[in-house]
């Protein structure tokens, strides 16, 4: 445990599987405080198994971001905490070869909202919470680089993360402050949505993260990193 790391907290938004999950348990060995969130209420899930050993360090939340009430509920419940980081995990997929000719208008409104619109509602809600020279830092993706879209295909999941991207970016310019703000990319990662084909191991993925959020940390301004802290194109 470092000595920096002593006092910290940080909020993992969606951390009840998965990369979240990951990035809980990775700031809980590097000694932070972690309130971790979860949709729903479940006595048997992996995250609420980590208060047996973690007790003192973790705190859960229950709250769906696509609720407005619950993400106000949410900042009732942290009301006197001082957050050093506020990492928003959430993300849904399409079908990968479906074009957004083929797409519904539902299919769009589900993955707009869950990876957009709902991730900001939560940063507009709680950034008050969070320390002048904190990180707020959201899941992107490599498929919402605009600049490196050469491909097509995944043709929804890639507009909602350019479009989180965007609203990040919009959010930077008019209140960003001397906060650090990320747009991370965690790579391929052998989880739900990544799949078992995928390149990196949950446990590879979040720590490079966490290495890059301590490495920025303190650096005004918004980046788009990847979980080895290099700069990709917007």
């Amino acid at each position: 445990m470092s000595s920096n790391s002593v006092n910290k907290t940080a909020v993992i938004i969606g951390a009840s599987r998965g990369l979240g999950l990951g990035l809980v348990q990775e700031y809980l060995k590097r000694g932070w405080r972690v309130i971790g969130t979860e949709r729903a209420n479940n006595p048997s899930s992996s995250l609420r198994n980590l208060l047996t050993s973690h007790s003192s360090q973790l705190r859960i939340e229950k709250i769906d971001i696509n609720s407005t009430n619950e993400i106000s509920m949410l900042k009732t419940n942290l009301k006197g905490e001082s957050i050093d980081l506020l990492f928003v995990n959430a993300g849904v997929m399409d079908e990968r070869t479906q074009n957004v000719g083929e797409a519904s208008t539902e299919e769009f409104n589900r993955l707009m909202i869950t990876n957009a619109l709902s991730p900001m509602r939560v940063i507009e809600t709680l950034a008050d919470l969070v320390k002048i020279k904190g990180t707020i830092a959201v899941m992107s993706s490599g498929l919402g680089s605009v600049t490196a879209n050469t491909t097509g295909t995944t043709e929804l999941y890639r507009a909602s993360k350019a479009a989180l991207n965007m609203f990040l970016k919009s959010y930077a310019a008019r209140a960003g402050a001397e906060r650090t703000l990320l747009a991370m990319i965690p790579g391929w990662v052998k989880t739900d949505m990544g799949g078992p084909g995928a390149q990196l191991e949950v446990e590879t993925s979040v720590r490079g993260m966490a290495d890059a959020i301590e490495t920025r940390n303190a650096q005004a301004g918004v980046f788009f990193v990847n979980y080895k802290n290099a700069i990709m194109p917007w």
